[in-house]
């Protein structure tokens, strides 16, 4: 570890021992929770956890991530006293049913448990733009970074998800205002973090059940339910033979991105997708 974890801050422990009374002992997840007043990355220090051995359910926080990262090696701003920073070792390869599509479905599912508990706590309803961003009118609210331990000691299909919420304006640079949004903003008036925090455990904790149950479809209906721009809007990517262009029809029952373009239907299941 990069460094030594600390107790977990009175007001955080106080609202995750509420989530647990009620949802079960939060249905396995929190075996390890480790906090952070700062560290690099709280994704890195879970990988750490995972690549040990049987962390599935590990939980690591930050207050302050230096070298934070989202999708593709950006960073991820994460300023003190700002947002919601967190990384949560899963294991989908252990699923009841379909282990193989429960992986493939994992960030799907960690978009709509996150966008649930933002709901629950504050009322404000938050869609989800594929492949793993909320956003409020097009403006960014959180993101989510799923990323393998690649190794052999972890589980099959051991998986970490890291998840960076805006809570406060400043949780992003001014420069970004345009692209990015926070809680507050939408609000008017501040969020209690760490009763968001524990509320976005207490929520995943749910559909990580129906992840490992096979409930797929019910996953899938929540997230499309919540994702008007994956039908009908006009994408670009790059593709094999250089930019293409089409409109959104929906995901498949894998989590897959499908485009429409011409009489055909593209099938995207990664990559770089601008919506114009």
């Amino acid at each position: 570890m990069p460094r030594a974890a600390s107790a977990l801050p009175h007001e955080l422990a106080e609202a995750l021992d509420r989530a647990r009374e009620r949802v079960n002992d939060l249905g396995g997840l929190g075996s390890t929770i480790l906090y952070f007043p700062t560290i690099g990355s709280t994704n890195d220090v879970a990988l750490a956890l995972a690549a040990q051995g049987d962390r599935d359910g590990a939980i690591v926080i930050a207050d302050e991530q230096t070298a934070g990262r989202g999708r593709r090696g950006r960073a991820w701003f994460s300023p003190p006293g700002s947002g919601v920073y967190v990384s949560v070792v899963l294991a989908p390869g252990r699923a009841r049913s379909d282990p193989v599509r429960a992986t493939t479905l994992l960030t799907v599912t960690v978009g709509v448990a996150l966008a649930e508990a933002i709901e629950a706590m504050t009322a404000l309803r938050v869609d989800i733009k594929w492949p793993n961003d909320l956003v409020v009118a097009r403006r960014k609210l959180a993101g989510i970074l799923a990323e393998s331990t690649g190794s052999a000691a972890a589980p099959a299909a051991t998986l970490v998800i890291g998840y960076g919420i805006n809570v406060n304006a400043t949780a992003y640079p001014p420069e970004l205002g345009d692209r990015a949004t926070s809680l507050e903003t939408e609000l008017s008036r501040p969020i209690d973090r760490a009763a968001l925090c524990a509320e976005t455990l207490a929520s995943l904790s749910r559909r990580y059940a129906d992840l490992l149950d096979g409930r797929f479809d019910a996953i899938l209906d929540a997230w499309r339910d919540r994702a008007p721009s994956s039908r009908g809007a006009r994408v670009t990517w790059q593709g094999a033979s250089g930019t293409q262009t089409g409109i959104t029809a929906g995901i498949d029952d894998r989590g897959a991105l499908l485009v429409r373009v011409g009489d055909r239907i593209e099938r995207l299941v990664a990559g770089e997708v601008s919506w114009v």
